[in-house]
């Protein structure tokens, strides 16, 4: 069967789509680029896309050092090397019941779950808010742990739940004939041929906690704990927003992110793709 030939024209416009595509999304962060090399009255003369007259490198230095972000950085990274973990091995244990366990409810269970996906986060803040209140949880480790842990496994489940479903059931087999047990055939066979799809997981559970703002404001009140998005509006005045030291401290604040999506971007497609198809 012959291969199908793609006209290279049809590849030069694909090509100049995604360029152009790409540079859409990246027009936003050259502006804050642009206003975080500014001075101030750099930033008040000129045009929001102008480039800085004089690059005002030390305004990183200022930010990090005025914004306290050293504190805020460590307070959520410790969250994030936490969380993520204890969420995606929660929600892989429930993935693996609800896909590989054989009992009557697995699919009314997993719409259950599905159901987390659907509630608007502000409509649990009120009931969330009495409950940690009343166990003393707030502006506690184990409360936002909960918190963020119960809104993240819904989509983790599916994910999982997905890309569990597409490993042949004949290895489950094989496993029970050598005398695996369940939970053995979970940490032994399952989790390492899951990896695509747990490092899909890693991607999109580290940002989302990383970059998490309503909760931590509203469950986090103490200083010492407070988050780097929460941290960022210490560059907020009463009466003015210093947008120069602002704009610096959300360069700062990214390079975490993007340091995770490039170790585990190669596993990315291949795991989304694996849990559509399940």
């Amino acid at each position: 069967m012959e291969e199908l030939r793609v006209h290279p024209a049809v590849t030069v416009l694909r090509y100049a789509f995604l360029i152009i595509f790409a540079a859409i999304f990246l027009i936003p962060v050259l502006f804050i680029a642009f206003t975080a090399l500014k001075s101030r009255a750099d930033l008040m003369t000129s045009p929001f896309y102008a480039l800085p007259e004089k690059f005002q490198w030390d305004n990183f230095l200022k930010a990090w050092d005025q914004g306290k972000m050293s504190m805020y950085m460590k307070n959520t990274l410790f969250i994030c090397l936490v969380k993520v973990p204890l969420g995606i091995l929660i929600e892989a244990l429930a993935a693996f019941a609800l896909s590989r366990l054989n009992f009557k409810w697995s699919n009314s269970m997993f719409a259950f779950f599905l159901i987390g996906m659907m509630i608007p986060m502000q409509a649990t803040l009120v009931p969330l808010n009495i409950l940690l209140n009343k166990t003393h949880l707030v502006s506690t480790y184990p409360g936002i742990f909960l918190v963020y842990v119960g809104f993240g496994i819904p989509f983790g489940i599916l994910i999982l739940r997905g890309f569990f479903r597409t490993i042949p059931k004949e290895i489950d087999e094989s496993a029970l004939i050598d005398g695996c047990g369940d939970m053995g055939k979970f940490f032994r066979i399952i989790l390492p041929l899951s990896m695509p799809a747990i490092a899909t997981l890693v991607i999109f559970d580290f940002m989302a906690t990383w970059n998490e703002f309503l909760l931590a404001q509203i469950f986090i009140t103490k200083d010492t704990m407070k988050t780097i998005t929460t941290g960022l509006l210490a560059f907020k005045g009463e009466h003015s927003t210093d947008y120069t030291l602002l704009n610096a401290g959300v360069l700062i604040s990214i390079i975490p992110t993007l340091c995770v999506y490039l170790l585990f971007q190669k596993y990315f497609v291949s795991g989304l793709a694996g849990s559509v198809k399940g």
